[in-house]
């Protein structure tokens, strides 16, 4: 099992994202009340790292694409991303 070490803006985000439906980038910055170039990079990097999935898929979100782009949690790290959540 991987250790999942978050930053504070990441784990902002997935709290955000939640871990039961996708949420669209404009809600998530509503949620987190981040700068959308500071969400922007948050989600591309834990796109990155493969804990964020976008609908429509992309590797990388643009700013002006990310605030109606869906944003959902891979369901294969949903139980360390929980835990990682917890520690904090």
């Amino acid at each position: 099992m991987r250790h999942i070490k978050l930053t504070g803006r990441e784990a902002t985000v997935v709290r955000a994202i939640g871990f039961t439906e996708s949420m669209l980038g404009a809600e998530i910055q509503d949620f987190a009340r981040m700068e959308g170039e500071d969400v922007t990079d948050t989600l591309n990097s834990l796109m990155a790292a493969g804990f964020v999935e976008s609908i429509p898929y992309y590797e990388e979100v643009q700013l002006a694409e990310m605030p109606v782009t869906a944003f959902e949690l891979n369901p294969a790290y949903v139980h360390e991303l929980k835990q990682a959540l917890s520690r904090r």
